[in-house]
């Protein structure tokens, strides 16, 4: 035997076995629109467009854009979504692949759906891929199955005569046209005109698209009634509802409101098939996978129009004209924390404009942009508005010229609805600031303590009355910040140069500012010229062992994250002391029947932790959380009162004695386009390791390029009118407090700088930093390098 005849020796039966090798299928391009282009679920930034696959004959049927479908990339399979059709591909016949197989019988991303994610995917830097991965859940395939037998008993978008225009037309007066048709007559005398003009939007009887800020009154559910209200006129009028909330609280809470004027949540066994059936589809990332994913196709094939939910509820697959509403977009739930970072706000606004339907941004406090876009800007006016955003009556101007600041898509004109006067009053409790003067002119004896004496006695007024009594305080835990060492100051030590909180720094002497990383050197308070600084610590130990010497015998709950019983959801309607963060505040218990009811009292405890709140939005996010607080309390007209308890910046305390939240919201817009902050201008905050933030700074030409400075409205109001640098930091970036993370080369040297832009250059400035990202990852330099538009906080 030859050295070529020679085999290696096996026992029995271990022999390998030798596989056949298969001849490659036989495939047929199809006759037309041979070329599939595919958004593959790859989320690498430099693999962000479409890729070409054939189309077999046998699936041309089948592979229709928007399906799912299973391809080979990079010697791996990969699921994706079909984006559109061709003739032909650009890339080499001989590097085409076939489609391996076609996922499920139902589309599952619209054509409507498709332009809304480039349209997403542009307006943040993100791929379409960033944002199907956040839109379009795993898929289920026995949902499929189950939706298809009740997809014949789908209204198909037709109305089944729920939604008649009253009893003339054969409805009763207890149909949900009946039942939103007395919702409307009772909120139109609670609201000023511009409802009338909301409610010809949502039926189509207006421009294309509007835009509307909402004010809703204080008290338990009145939020809520009218976002339902409002998600039922657009039902009525065979159109869709998109409603976006900050948590499951609230979405049970307009979920209710919805079943009482008729409408049933997407549920099982209401179909009479065995299937899931219903009207408003609750779309969440808290719920098992099978439900939303169930929710998600039901609304993709129009069987359901109605969405509300929290953030993951921006993404619902809702085609042609409707509502596009959110609840509190100022709540640091609102911004996604997966790349692109969208904002909930920005992605309603820009969904609604692309499908010429409504917007509207309802919260209690209201946010400095949404003040842009109702009083525009501090000595510039209203922006001009086009006939689809000029209210009612209006001449489609404002008398302003300056309006290509707000003509990006996520932000413009709108028009504010305000409750009327009388019902405010009404409808509030008796709101009292308890501050040092008010103290004062009480002759108080017990200025200086945490529960002055007045307080106590009002509160056990109201235990007396049988009610409960809620006691908001900051936050559990301990923060850090610095002040002016003035005791008749005490104001939150800032920056000159943009105004940032100052804050101390690890081995060094000089504060250094928390925005810009300028040093404080030589600080001296801009109030009371002092320049000595002290440092401020805030936290909420001991509240409940303090309150039980003032309110002996009450019994106490303590409701906080950080506490053993954690968040408690409800409390009986009884004379009992409630401790919460806010956040945490539980329900009260309507006394007889379903429902809520109403806290007695309430007080806000620690209010000078407000002045030393670091954040870009502490003053917006202070008057929200304590706004949400009081209108969990009674009305006036039921013997409700509030207190704030302790200093606190009189814009803040007026915004909610009078609740009117405009009045902090115009200051913060004043000061901010004094210092050339957001929303006056468009930012992006870039983060990572220092020399690829600073190659990306560079690249992007914001430290010696065409961005490096950045020029501000028209108008003569402080900086308004000037430029102002383009770049502010970087700044570094404390290192994880673990000692294992410390270690670890990644986390050093991080850092982070702020790029801000006129509003007119936010898309450019996002599609440069998309494709410095994308090279750099493409080019596998070392470093972690990210970027996101419209953070809510720039440190």
């Amino acid at each position: 035997m030859s050295d070529m005849d020679a085999e290696q020796l096996t026992l029995d039966g271990l022999a390998p076995r030798r596989r056949r090798r298969r001849a490659p299928a036989e495939h047929t391009p199809a006759a037309e629109h041979p070329i599939a282009r595919v958004v593959l679920d790859v989320q690498a930034t430099h693999l962000g467009q479409t890729f070409d696959y054939l189309i077999d004959e046998k699936q041309s049927d089948a592979a229709i854009p928007g399906m799912l479908v299973r391809v080979r990339f990079g010697g791996r399979r990969v699921t994706g979504i079909i984006w559109e059709r061709a003739d032909a591909s650009d890339t080499p016949s001989s590097s085409l692949r076939y489609l391996e197989r076609v996922l499920g019988d139902d589309i599952l991303v619209p054509a409507s759906m498709r332009r809304d994610i480039t349209l997403i995917a542009d307006a943040y830097g993100g791929t379409r891929a960033n944002i199907l991965r956040l839109a379009v859940p795993p898929r289920v395939a026995k949902v499929e199955k189950e939706q298809r037998l009740v997809a014949g008993f789908a209204r198909d978008g037709r109305d089944d005569g729920r939604f008649g225009a009253g009893n003339g037309d054969g409805t009763t007066s207890d149909s949900p046209a009946a039942r939103i048709a007395a919702r409307f007559d009772r909120l139109s005398g609670m609201y000023d005109r511009n409802l009338a003009a909301l409610q010809d939007a949502l039926h189509a009887r207006a421009a294309a698209f509007r835009s509307f800020v909402f004010d809703p009154l204080p008290g338990v559910g009145q939020a809520a009634a009218a976002l339902a209200w409002m998600a039922a006129e657009s039902l009525a009028a065979s159109r869709t509802a998109v409603i976006v909330l900050p948590g499951m609280k609230e979405t049970r809470d307009v979920l209710d409101s919805l079943g009482a004027l008729g409408l049933t949540p997407f549920g099982p066994g209401r179909s009479g098939t065995g299937g899931w059936s219903g009207d408003v589809a609750v779309l969440s990332a808290e719920t098992p996978p099978i439900d939303r994913y169930r929710a998600y196709l039901a609304v993709a094939t129009g069987q359901v129009k109605c969405v509300i939910g929290p953030r993951a509820a921006m993404y619902a697959p809702v085609d042609g004209p409707g509502l596009f509403a959110i609840m509190d977009d100022i709540a640091y739930q609102q911004a996604d924390g997966m790349m692109p970072y969208a904002h909930a706000r920005g992605v309603l606004r820009l969904r609604a404009k692309a499908h010429g339907g409504v917007f509207v941004a309802l919260a209690n406090a209201r946010s400095p942009l949404s003040q842009m876009e109702v009083a525009g800007l501090p000595g510039v006016g209203v922006p001009a508005m086009s006939a689809a955003t000029a209210p009612s009556g209006s001449s489609g101007s404002s008398g302003s010229t300056g309006s290509s600041d707000l003509s990006d898509a996520v932000s413009g004109p709108s028009v504010a609805i305000r409750p009327l006067p009388s019902v405010l009053k009404d409808a509030s409790p008796w709101i009292r600031w308890l501050s040092r003067e008010e103290l004062a002119r009480l002759a108080d004896p017990s200025i200086g303590a945490r529960v002055p004496h007045t307080a106590v006695a009002n509160i056990r007024v109201a235990l007396n009355a049988g009610g409960p009594v809620l006691f908001s305080i900051p936050a559990d835990g301990v923060a850090e910040a610095l002040s002016c060492a003035n005791p008749k100051c005490l104001r939150q030590a800032r920056c000159r140069k943009c105004a940032g909180p100052l804050q101390r720094v690890q081995g060094v002497a000089v504060p250094r500012c928390r925005w810009c990383g300028a040093a404080a050197s030589n600080w001296t308070c801009p109030h009371c010229h002092g320049d000595r600084l002290r440092v401020i610590r805030v936290g909420a130990a001991g509240t409940a062992d303090e309150l039980r010497g003032l309110f002996r015998g009450v019994p106490m709950l303590l409701s906080s994250p950080s506490q053993p019983r954690g968040v408690i959801e409800e409390i009986d309607h009884r004379p009992v002391i409630v401790i919460a963060t806010p956040g945490a505040e539980p329900r009260v218990r309507a006394k007889s029947g379903p429902g809520y009811g109403s806290y007695a009292a309430v007080a806000i405890l620690d209010a000078w932790t407000s002045l030393y709140a670091p954040g870009l939005d502490a003053r917006v996010d202070t008057l929200a959380a304590w706004m949400r607080a009081v209108s969990l309390c009674a009305p006036r007209t039921a013997g409700g009162q509030a207190l704030l308890l302790g200093e606190t910046d009189p814009a803040i305390a007026q915004s909610l004695m009078l609740w009117d939240s405009s009045l902090l919201a115009s200051r913060e817009l004043d000061e901010r386009a004094q210092t050339g902050m957001p929303p006056v201008v468009a930012v992006a905050c870039v983060w990572g390791r220092r020399d690829a933030v600073m190659r990306t700074l560079r690249a992007i030409g914001a430290l010696d390029g065409d961005m490096a400075v950045c020029p501000m409205p028209g108008g003569s109001v402080g900086a308004i009118g000037m430029a102002m640098p383009g770049v502010l930091g970087p700044v570094p970036i404390p290192q994880p407090r673990t000692v294992d993370a410390r270690e670890l080369e990644v986390t050093a040297d991080r850092v982070r700088a702020v790029v801000r832009v006129p509003h007119a250059r936010r898309e450019e400035l996002a599609a440069r930093l998309k494709t410095e990202v994308a090279r750099h990852v493409a080019a596998r330099e070392g470093g972690e390098l990210r970027f996101q538009l419209d953070r809510k906080d720039l440190i």
